[in-house]
């Protein structure tokens, strides 16, 4: 039950704006930037279609270039933490937007197998640089006590994009898949642009944070005098493991077991985004003197229970409340795990932190379409989104563990 002095904060805070208010200028250009890169996504979530029908592949040749992405997103993660840490973050996120820019607009040429393979890897790679530097840079230019509603203003603007790309390019797609590619290129052109221009007030987030006189690789990360990165890395990829079903799983078990509609499906989709639109950035400020353990652990569970909930689904109501709660676990989750990162990690090895984050995630991405649908076919919806259940709980239990204490003896 939620306390009633949260309520209160709740009922003072849905004012979106007035919660954010007082946040660096800094921090509005980077999500004016990310709106227009996420405003222009369209080319992955119709990849697959694209594959299929534009080029003739075979659904597993598809699902494989897929994968590719994902791994491309594996390999980006540790590079952008190092790269950030050593020359800073802005211009990590310049390059990723120019660099993913230039393969989205080429990749319509790419006709064979091995040449779209290719290019999806290095557009993976050159897109996923871009995360890592994105949660370092909030770190560094907003205080301790405002990271929360700084971070849940990034998911906001990416949550906003992502209400315009993918349904622009539904209707654009009809016309013309190549105009897709040009307009996910194009918005990502210019999100890298307004970030070359836009007058940054804070010049400490230009210039890399390394210590020449350490040694220390991105492995050492899960060093035995780290062990609260450990745990919450672990606790993160079980999380993203179940996060991930929304992908492979939910939409079989919606059209092939329950009879709805892909449209149906994709409403979920639009009800997720409106929720977090109005609703993250005042639960956030609400929430903000929330230690990280229940914060975290809460937002896993609430995962865990949309999820497991599922499996008792019989129509659209039970499916839609799942949703609902799923979506209150994104929103309570997310934010407050980039936050606890940016205080626990060493200044000067903020970019490797959240590279193992955006790593152990990615990992999560890769690994989890394949084994969701894998196991489903083999066990049944039911017994199914129960063991969703059951991963979801255990990482709330493993977030409930973490700790914000310094290590005892940095190495």
């Amino acid at each position: 039950m939620t306390a009633p002095g949260t309520v209160a904060r709740i009922g003072s805070s849905m004012n979106i704006w007035r919660s954010l208010k007082g946040l660096p200028r800094d921090v509005w250009i980077l999500a004016a930037a990310t709106l227009i890169n996420r405003a222009g996504t369209m080319v992955l979530p119709f990849l697959v279609l694209y594959l299929t029908t534009e080029l003739g592949f075979s659904a597993s040749r598809a699902g494989f270039v897929l994968g590719i992405y994902g791994t491309g997103a594996l390999v980006a993660a540790p590079i952008s933490g190092r790269l950030t840490d050593r020359i800073g973050p802005l211009p990590v996120m310049r390059a990723s937007l120019v660099l993913a820019s230039v393969f989205i607009f080429i990749l319509p040429f790419a006709r064979s197998f091995p040449a779209v393979v290719t290019l999806v890897f290095l557009w993976a790679v050159a897109t996923d640089l871009f995360r890592p530097a994105n949660l370092v840079i909030v770190a560094d230019i907003v205080p301790a006590d405002r990271l929360k509603q700084a971070y849940a203003l990034s998911r906001l603007a990416i949550n906003l994009g992502m209400s315009i790309g993918p349904a622009a390019a539904g209707f654009i797609a009809q016309k013309s898949f190549t105009w897709i590619f040009v307009a996910n290129g194009t918005s990502t052109l210019i999100a890298a642009i307004v970030l070359m221009l836009a007058p940054f007030t804070t010049s400490q987030i230009n210039s890399g944070r390394h210590d020449p006189t350490r040694t220390r690789s991105f492995l050492d990360i899960l060093a035995i005098d780290d062990k609260r990165m450990v745990l919450f890395l672990s606790a993160i990829f079980l999380m993203g493991v179940v996060f991930f079903q929304v992908d492979g799983p939910l939409p079989l078990f919606l059209v092939q077991d329950l009879s709805l509609s892909p449209a149906f499906y994709g409403g979920l989709f639009s009800l997720n985004t409106l929720i977090i639109v109005f609703t993250e950035v005042p639960l956030n400020t609400a929430t903000s003197h929330w230690p990280h353990r229940r914060a975290l652990a809460l937002g896993a569970m609430l995962f865990a229970i949309g999820s497991g909930l599922w499996g008792f689904a019989s129509g659209p109501p039970l499916v839609v409340f799942a949703m609902v709660i799923w979506t209150v676990g994104e929103m309570m989750l997310f934010p407050q795990a980039s936050a606890y990162l940016a205080e626990i990690a060493p200044p000067s090895r903020r970019g490797e932190y959240m590279g193992a984050y955006s790593f152990a995630f990615s990992l999560a991405f890769a690994i989890s379409p394949w084994m969701g649908t894998s196991s489903y076919a083999h066990f049944g919806f039911r017994i199914f989104w129960i063991g969703v259940f059951f991963v979801g709980a255990l990482s709330a239990v493993l977030m409930r563990l973490v700790r914000s204490e310094p290590q005892l003896s940095p190495r």
